[in-house]
């Protein structure tokens, strides 16, 4: 298996250094590129949905920015220890119809020995902003 630096136990450097790996993958809105950061088997919880397995990360990751128009994604480290790290995060997005959102949440990540993500679990709330309101632009 192929390692994915940084490696737990992390430290306060390298915790930041993982979640800001993460913020650029995400905002590729590249489905392959951001699932490799995942182990094979990787289980999630997005919302109300489940998802195990890389190849249900690309279909989930696909849909969604199909459907979450000019994406752009924020990150904060929120704690870290040992092999996992907690995250807050904002992005802003919009629909088809031209619908502004914010979308606040906080993820909890396990990461096994190689430095890839076996567990994610992300709570997320969507507030609809005016187009003037963006943050992330």
């Amino acid at each position: 298996m192929k390692q994915r630096p940084p490696l737990p136990p992390f430290t306060y450097e390298t915790a930041i250094q993982k979640v800001q790996l993460a913020e650029d993958a995400w905002n590729s809105k590249d489905p392959n590129r951001v699932s490799l950061a995942y182990t094979v088997d990787t289980e999630w919880r997005n919302r109300d949905t489940f998802i195990n397995g890389r190849e249900e990360v690309v279909a989930f990751l696909t849909k969604k920015w199909e459907k979450e128009l000019d994406y752009k994604l924020k990150k904060e480290l929120w704690s870290y220890t040992g092999n996992r790290i907690s995250v807050r995060f904002e992005y802003e997005w919009h629909d088809h119809q031209g619908n502004w959102f914010r979308s606040y949440g906080n993820e909890q990540w396990e990461f096994n020995a190689d430095g890839l993500m076996q567990r994610r679990y992300a709570s997320i709330n969507d507030v609809p902003i005016d187009s003037k309101d963006r943050k992330f632009i």
